[in-house]
């Protein structure tokens, strides 16, 4: 596949889909796709004529408002028509402003409630280790959620039931709705600290990096859940995005959106 290609169609996705909707999370939702693909075109277990394969490997958004980057791939793989993209965020859609798995095929887990995702997902890995399953859980989780006291019971929790079929994924922008990190709540050295609480650690210094982060998902440690750090860039793909946290959840406008797609090479 080429992934470049690949990436500005769904990067373009992402812009209509929240310009149809009249709201929604672009600057988030833009510096995850790139995890976001190496997992479901390369690395999971999945299959989209089967969204309930018993079997499957499990992916939960816990920053569950980036879901328009879920949404846009889980459309590529068959999971839905592409066309129901456009309903993102209106009545009746199946495609609401968070993941909701009763509703949106391929969608493993409800979220929105920052931390809670996180936590269900490790709760997911212990459930296939006590059924003998060997299926793999994924956990993408954003910065401002870091902040969250669950992310930290997961963290020691994980570690202490040796749960090395689940993977917590950072998608580490440096920013949150109200501003950078640091500003509103440093995370510190977050790679030390889950390092400090017995995870197998791995950070990927280009987290639009496709082949480090699929290198990086390939690394798992026995009786270790494994922490992936990826660097991103909020925004990533429409330069006057690019690291601005006002980008966090701001309407765009047809200006915006015309301004945005002309970047992205569409019209």
């Amino acid at each position: 596949m080429d992934y470049q290609n690949k990436e500005k169609e769904l990067q373009r996705d992402i812009i209509k889909m929240i310009y149809e909707a009249g709201s929604g999370h672009a600057g988030g939702s833009l510096s995850v796709l790139d995890i976001l693909m190496v997992l479901y075109y390369d690395v999971m277990k999945t299959d989209p004529e089967n969204p309930d394969w018993e079997d499957r490997d499990r992916l939960v958004l816990s920053k569950g408002h980036a879901c328009p980057a879920l949404y846009a791939i889980l459309a590529d793989r068959g999971y839905f028509p592409k066309e129901e993209l456009w309903t993102l965020r209106k009545l009746g859609s199946r495609l609401q402003g968070h993941p909701d798995a009763n509703k949106t095929p391929g969608v493993d887990c409800n979220t929105g409630s920052l931390g809670q995702g996180a936590s269900i997902a490790a709760g997911m890995a212990m459930g296939a280790k006590y059924l003998k399953k060997d299926y793999h859980v994924y956990t993408v989780i954003g910065d401002g959620e870091s902040q969250e006291g669950m992310i930290w019971e997961v963290a020691m929790s994980a570690a202490h039931f040796k749960l090395d079929n689940f993977t917590m994924i950072l998608d580490h922008n440096g920013l949150q709705i109200d501003g950078s990190n640091d500003d509103v709540m440093g995370i510190g050295d977050i790679c030390g600290k889950f390092a400090a609480s017995g995870w197998n650690v791995i950070r990927v210094k280009d987290g639009h990096d496709f082949d480090e982060i699929r290198l990086a998902l390939g690394q798992r440690c026995d009786k270790k859940p494994t922490f992936i750090c990826c660097e991103t860039v909020k925004g990533h793909g429409v330069s006057f995005m690019e690291n601005d946290y006002g980008w966090h959840g701001k309407t765009i406008d047809t200006p915006t959106y015309e301004a945005a797609m002309k970047e992205l090479g569409g019209r």
